[in-house]
């Protein structure tokens, strides 16, 4: 920090709310290396794709060029998926609980020992800032595979003594707003439970995927237990299609969600999905406003809205009302916005040109609709995908910001007078993956969560997340668990 001053981003601010500002902290870029081109990762190796295609992936902060990557097309996908039954014959699901923890146990070592490194890449390529990559995103990667690990011998507990045995070859496919993250919690239990994959990251982000095929090479894992293929929706459904493709693990949008269940349906394949939200904070008038305000913030800003279970709706007791807006208001004036590698920077880049198109346009389409925009004042940098945190008042229940996930800093808020009021509020959405409650008193939010329909309620905070806890949804969020003992389910057929 530099001094006291009474501007911020270099927009004069009152005398009466001095601020300071922050000298530039960028980590270090050169901690990894980007090779200018990437193959398809397949039975232990990286190859080149049979397509002979390659596509470019794009730091979304700068929109350069970071790196080519292969496109997997139809020959492709075969040959990961036969790599992957080959791996679970002969190897695999063969090889005691014992001896497939320590490797789990090796890549979450791995993982811990190089976190800078994927951080940084983590940023780079998917615009978030380098503190979530660095605190939440890697240490959360390594929790999984450290928990799944101490699972890995002991699956008969987890199923009260009935013999749980693997599904065979897993197809997983994830979004680009937790490259890492996702492939980690869905590999992790994957293999703890005998299972083979194949994984499809998301076109936009696939760089810290494949840098985790590096540490599958450290860990000395045997060739075609874990398979990565990039490529866009095509590959996926390459993939989800299959014949020899026993579970699909898919998070991503409704809509594709949809399709893949429609695609699979009457096949043996075993299905979990984990979909959109339309996630609901209530702050009850008790609450500790300040603590809740900034939880809000935690939920839809400092991960610019990228989450599935964001807060994108905020509804608040009628009588703080005001109160709260007015701190909301101050709030997101001091965020700051700008380079993801800065350790400063609360709000990073938008993942990609499209998703900024999309945001734009449901903004815009809130203000048309008779909603009263609040946004930060804050200079956005001249390239990249930027977006100022925003929130709407005086929002309808029928308001499309109110309604569609706009997976973006753009938080909806709303007004209630009484709980059974602000339950039906919560519930009046297609989707049911999380909500939050914020309340000083403990047998008002065990009352109120039981009536929610979403599957995590969080108190008194908000996107807190455990390996040892179950995540998932209801309606069109998806159906099954990722995460705790309920994660293993997903992954075995038990006797």
């Amino acid at each position: 920090m530099t001094k006291l001053t009474s501007s911020v981003n270099g927009h004069p601010r009152a005398a009466s709310e001095p601020i300071w500002e922050y000298a530039p902290a960028p980590e270090a870029r050169n901690i990894v290396k980007i090779q200018p081109q990437y193959g398809l990762f397949i039975n232990g190796q990286f190859v080149e794709p049979q397509s002979g295609c390659y596509f470019p992936t794009l730091s979304p902060s700068s929109e350069e060029r970071l790196s080519e990557v292969a496109w997997a097309g139809a020959e492709d996908v075969n040959s990961a998926v036969q790599a992957a039954r080959n791996a679970y014959e002969s190897v695999w699901r063969k090889m005691p609980g014992k001896e497939r923890a320590k490797y789990l146990f090796r890549i979450a070592r791995l993982l811990q020992e190089r976190s800078r490194e994927f951080a940084v890449l983590e940023s780079l390529d998917g615009g978030k800032p380098i503190r979530e990559s660095r605190d939440v995103d890697i240490p959360l990667a390594a929790a999984h595979f450290f928990y799944y690990a101490g699972w890995a011998d002991k699956l008969e507990y987890a199923f009260q003594g009935r013999r749980p045995e693997p599904l065979g070859v897993a197809g997983q496919i994830i979004p680009w707003n937790f490259p890492l993250l996702m492939a980690s919690w869905k590999i992790a239990p994957a293999l703890a439970c005998g299972n083979t994959v194949v994984l499809k990251p998301a076109e936009t982000t696939p760089l810290t995927a494949l840098l985790l095929c590096e540490i599958f090479q450290q860990a000395d894992l045997p060739p075609g237990v874990v398979n990565m293929i990039t490529g866009d929706g095509e590959t996926g459904a390459h993939l989800v299609n299959h014949p020899d493709v026993d579970k699909i693990a898919f998070t991503g949008s409704t809509e594709v969600g949809k399709r893949i269940q429609r695609s699979i349906a009457g096949s043996r394949k075993k299905l979990t999905l984990e979909l959109g939200g339309k996630a609901a904070n209530v702050i009850f008038e008790d609450a500790a406003l300040d603590q809740a305000v900034e939880g809000i913030v935690n939920g839809i800003y400092f991960n610019q809205g990228h989450v599935c279970c964001a807060g994108s709706r905020l509804l608040v007791e009628e009588s703080v009302y005001e109160v709260v807006k007015r701190k909301l208001k101050r709030r997101i004036e001091l965020l700051r916005v700008g380079d993801p590698l800065d350790k400063n920077t609360d709000i990073g880049a938008i993942n990609s040109k499209a998703q900024w198109e999309k945001i734009v346009a449901l903004t815009q389409t809130g203000v048309e609709e008779g909603a009263t925009l609040h946004q930060s004042s804050c200079v956005l940098p001249e390239r990249g995908y930027w977006f100022r945190p925003t929130f709407f008042t005086e929002v309808a229940v029928s308001h499309t910001i109110a309604r569609e996930e706009i997976f973006g800093p753009v938080l909806a808020v709303l007004s209630f007078r009484t709980p059974e009021e602000a339950a039906q509020l919560a519930n009046n959405t297609r989707y049911g993956l999380s909500a939050g409650v914020w309340t000083e008193k403990g047998s008002k939010y065990l009352a109120f969560a039981s009536r929610l329909k979403a599957g995590v309620v969080w108190c008194n905070t908000y996107n807190k997340f455990d390996p040892a806890s179950p995540f998932g949804g209801y309606k069109e969020s998806g159906f099954g668990r990722e995460g705790g003992v309920h994660g293993l389910s997903a992954y075995t057929r038990v006797g």
